[in-house]
């Protein structure tokens, strides 16, 4: 996914599809840097987002900066969620926007070419087209599943997943409701990475089998 997550390939040769964490909605970056590290441990993970909605920025500045080692650490890129200039001023790896989380372009720019930007594309094939002509290192289309994360306006089908490895090889990012048991017509559509959220994080076994399992499905399709 970036410099420092660089793709992996399965044993003919073709690239795997690797995990992408999601923070969960809301933690105390101590605490959760614990749970971070172990799952990080437990297996392939390509990339780590950011995603605290609705915090003070002190907070956010706080929490980047508890996180960010823990994944750079381990050679996992660390992207934040909506703050292209936060990204930049703290040190990560990269940000994911949404389509009405600012100046795509302006971010682009703001982020430089050392730096990785995600966007946000729903099931739509026009708006991953503008985003890679604005630039982006990556699309994620979704939700593909129901999400107890956030309300999902938007439903994507495999589909568009096919659609776009076969037309493009900018990477893309399937997310929504993935889990173990759900993910495999995904990765064999072709999607690059798994966003994932509660399937790791509310795992019964704890979040390092939670990424244990997903790999586990990943290599089984």
């Amino acid at each position: 996914m970036a410099a420092s997550a660089p793709a992996e390939t399965g044993g003919g040769g073709e690239p795997r599809c690797r995990l992408y964490l999601v923070t969960p909605p809301a933690l105390e970056p101590a605490a959760f840097a614990e749970q971070l590290a172990r799952a990080l441990d437990a297996g392939d993970v390509a990339a780590v987002q950011l995603r605290l909605k609705d915090v003070e920025e002190s907070a956010l500045k706080r929490a980047i900066d508890v996180l960010r080692p823990v994944a750079q650490s381990r050679d996992v890129a660390f992207l934040l969620n909506d703050r292209a200039d936060l990204a930049v001023q703290h040190g990560c790896d990269g940000a994911h926007l949404g389509q009405t989380d600012g100046d795509h372009a302006k971010a682009r720019k703001l982020l430089g070419p050392e730096r990785m930007l995600g966007i946000t594309c729903h099931a739509s094939r026009h708006l991953a087209m503008e985003a890679g002509e604005v630039g982006a290192d990556y699309v994620a289309f979704g939700a593909f599943f129901p999400t107890a994360t956030k309300v999902a306006e938007h439903r994507a089908e495999p589909e568009i997943l096919e659609w776009w490895a076969e037309m493009f090889e900018l990477p893309s990012v399937a997310i929504g409701g993935i889990t173990a048991e759900n993910c495999a017509p995904l990765v064999r559509a072709g999607a690059d990475f798994l966003a994932v959220v509660g399937a790791v994080w509310n795992h019964p076994e704890g979040p390092a089998a939670g990424v244990r399992a997903l790999n586990d499905a990943i290599a089984a399709a």
